[in-house]
């Protein structure tokens, strides 16, 4: 079966070791999320899987399909079907979104121009883009350039749709939505994971998990899997808190 696996990964950037023996599976379908207090190296793993060369793979291996794509630049990453969604989307001056969504989906699916030989992907891109909550004057804006905290989230999540990646990250989806956005967000989580996308979501909070059913929630913290669980992990941290949630652990 399709599955993206992190084996015993140990990591630094800059001397510095942000994670430590960083351990799981996921399966094609399958949601899973990562949750930890600031700095606990969450947004570190996504930069790691992604390819990041700032981060420095210690020891351990990141495969996709029993692959090993540890030491793979982030374009081949992408192109083997991996997607991530930036905790704060940067701004691409010069590149309409439009461009950048067709420029992508042309080179994963390996065609010249798929406006020609796709008659469908325009109706679909209308489509995903008003289930998002965006115009098409953002179809045509540079990318995330003027585009709120809201719009840069929907935007990934609009190339997300589009793309349909085999495994999505989502670096704090919920971060700069409101109640319906987060709603939205959720709702086109559970599409892209039925149509067998494998969902990794980071977050802080248990608000847009309330909304899902991962598999699996894995606490991290200063670089390690502290514990693992079901949904009542985040509830427990909704209400107590990562520092009773500690206590806990090393009660």
């Amino acid at each position: 079966m399709s599955s993206l696996k992190v084996e015993n990964l140990t990591v630094s950037i800059e001397n510095k070791v942000v994670l430590r023996d960083v351990s799981f599976e996921l399966q094609r379908g399958e949601i899973l999320s990562i949750m930890g207090p600031n700095g606990s190296g969450k947004t570190s793993l996504a930069l790691t899987i992604m390819g990041h060369p700032r981060y420095r793979v210690i020891s351990g291996r990141i495969l996709i399909d029993e692959e090993d794509i540890t030491n793979l630049p982030p374009d081949e990453r992408s192109l083997r079907g991996l997607f991530l969604a930036f905790q704060n989307p940067v701004e691409v001056r010069g590149i309409r979104l439009s461009t950048l969504i067709f420029s992508a989906l042309n080179k994963r699916r390996g065609e010249k121009n798929l406006l020609k030989s796709d008659p469908q992907i325009i109706p679909l891109l209308m489509k995903n883009l008003r289930d998002v909550g965006l115009s098409n004057e953002h179809l045509q804006r540079e990318v995330n350039l003027g585009f709120s905290g809201g719009e840069k989230k929907r935007s990934e999540l609009l190339q997300a749709l589009m793309l349909k990646p085999k495994f999505l990250i989502l670096d704090e989806p919920d971060s700069g939505l409101d109640v319906d956005g987060i709603k939205i967000t959720a709702e086109k989580i559970k599409e892209l994971a039925s149509q067998g996308t494998g969902i990794i979501i980071i977050t802080h909070y248990a608000r847009l998990l309330k909304y899902l059913s991962p598999r699996e929630i894995i606490v991290i913290r200063d670089g390690k899997i502290v514990t693992r669980g079901g949904s009542e992990l985040s509830y427990l941290i909704e209400e107590k808190g990562y520092e009773a949630l500690n206590g806990d652990l090393n009660a």
